[in-house]
């Protein structure tokens, strides 16, 4: 009797073990273009005239979502959505972005999905843009950090001290390791900051730089460090992201934040990109972009750990392709949306987003699950068996649309939009109200509209090109989605 009962354990015990065994943590690399449309990707957008292999190939091994969002269609606010769980206009920052010296927009303390990956065991870098301000050290702590002038054209900040470390930037916020630049590829100051430290002497200024080939090969004038070279930059943060991934703890799953420097201005393709599209300077800069996408994929092939590694690529916001650029490459950066970068209509703001996961996410599945980028919080909570923080009041976990444990379920999801001047949007389900006559950015200034209706109402399902107003024909879903903005507006809304 004894014997067969010993003989029954020893045949359960593997199940037992294999029962309480929790699966090992997914990687999670997390890979955020500069101002690339959703229209850019020929996986998306058959008639896209830039090649896009490495993404296409993401969108084949992967899901790809087409109802995802930035939270604002500007970068600095949507990083900060995408980094700390809430919307930007929660924060001190309610339009525009920051240039490069303005202070910390991340209050000390706060949650981020740095720090919170790194309560579960996770190593966690940041290498590439940062754009969400820093505090930088005087050399005259009487005096202020700059004098006069425009934020936007500070040539030479003197009181500046940059050999020292740098504080409220990606090292105060969880992350175990950065290599970044500031902000914008176009807003100075023009240097690399490794784990908060500047890499070189910052002793010599650029002036405004313009090649009149192309619209967009330009940047702002400002201080520069000795090791920065602009058409460069984009090849140096992706070896330091290949450099982190080669040289990972083993031991740990990793998170690795890899904001690029590209599609935005200034177009730098290297060499070997001259002429790969059919959409000029700024296609070329795409499938460079693509390129980058594709070296990281190759990497995890190398190492062996492509399979439990959660890839997911989107963009801060919408591309910044004018009808003039549509006109001459007969290319729509935007898909079929209308307006661009800046703009509270969906050009703006709706982006590609793709993830790979080989052991969790199914082969070329396509979702219309609404998600936001401030969605990132929730969903890496969920998926490490934590609670999502308190802070991260506007964070919705879509993991099980990612692993296809659920449909999309969208008649009650809210997200609001916002537009670079501040103009709010308001997304319930299916409708779309927009608190304004225009765009709420560059294509359309509120001035200009002239006999429209104060506000606009678009039914997404049938209309997501947003072409008819039906602001005058649903009174009470404009009064609905009026009374939900303000709840959201002055923070009252129920979680």
């Amino acid at each position: 009797m004894h014997l067969n009962l010993l003989k029954l354990f020893l045949l359960l015990a593997p199940l037992m073990v294999g029962c309480t065994t929790q699966p090992k943590a997914p990687n999670i690399i997390y890979i955020l273009a500069d101002d690339m449309g959703y229209g850019d990707i020929k996986a998306l957008n058959a008639n896209s005239q830039i090649p896009t292999p490495n993404l296409d190939q993401l969108v084949n091994e992967g899901i790809a979502f087409t109802d995802a969002h930035s939270n604002s269609a500007v970068c600095t606010p949507t990083r900060y959505g995408t980094l700390t769980g809430q919307y930007a206009f929660r924060s001190r920052l309610k339009s525009g972005v920051l240039v490069g010296h303005e202070p910390a927009l991340i209050e000390p303390n706060t949650s981020t999905v740095a720090s919170l990956l790194k309560a579960a065991n996770y190593q966690t870098a940041c290498v590439g843009k940062w754009h969400l301000g820093l505090n930088w050290a005087k050399k005259d702590t009487m005096q202020p950090l700059f004098h006069g002038g425009n934020l936007w054209d500070i040539f030479h900040t003197e009181n500046v001290n940059y050999a020292a470390r740098v504080s409220g930037g990606p090292c105060d916020l969880g992350f175990d390791y950065s290599f970044i630049i500031p902000a914008s590829l176009d807003i100075a100051p023009y240097v690399y900051l490794e784990n908060d430290q500047a890499t070189a002497a910052v002793n010599r200024q650029v002036p405004f730089y313009k090649d009149e080939s192309a619209r967009g090969i330009w940047y702002r004038r400002g201080d520069v460090a000795e090791d920065f070279d602009h058409t460069t930059v984009l090849q140096t943060l992706t070896q330091k992201a290949l450099d982190f991934i080669a040289n990972r703890n083993e031991e740990q799953p990793f998170f690795l934040y890899f904001p690029l420097t590209s599609p935005h201005t200034p177009w730098f393709p290297s060499e070997e990109f001259a002429g790969k599209s059919q959409a000029g300077v700024y296609g070329d800069f795409v499938a460079m972009t693509d390129d980058v996408v594709g070296q990281i994929m190759q990497s995890l092939d190398n190492a062996g750990i492509a399979d439990n590694t959660l890839i997911i690529f989107t963009s801060d916001n919408g591309s910044h392709w004018l009808p003039s650029d549509v006109e001459q490459f007969n290319h729509r950066a935007n898909g079929p949306f209308s307006g661009m970068k800046s703009d509270v209509w969906e050009g703006g703001h709706r982006v590609p987003m793709i993830a790979r996961w080989p052991e969790a996410i199914k082969a070329g599945v396509r979702s219309n699950t609404q998600v936001s980028s401030t969605d990132l919080m929730a969903t890496c909570a969920e998926l490490t068996g934590q609670s999502t923080p308190e802070s991260a009041c506007d964070s919705y976990s879509f993991l099980a649309a990612l692993t296809g444990k659920e449909s999309a379920q969208n008649d009650d999801k809210v997200m609001v939009h916002h537009s670079v001047n501040g103009t709010f949007a308001i997304r319930k389900g299916d409708w779309k109200l927009i608190d304004a006559k225009g765009s709420g950015g560059w294509s359309l200034p509120e001035g200009k509209c002239t006999d429209s209706p104060d506000q606009q109402l678009y039914n997404m399902h049938t209309d997501s090109s947003e072409q008819h107003n039906l602001y005058n024909e649903y009174p009470e879903i404009v009064k609905e989605l009026n009374v939900l903005l303000e709840t959201y507006k002055t923070g009252n809304e129920a979680r």
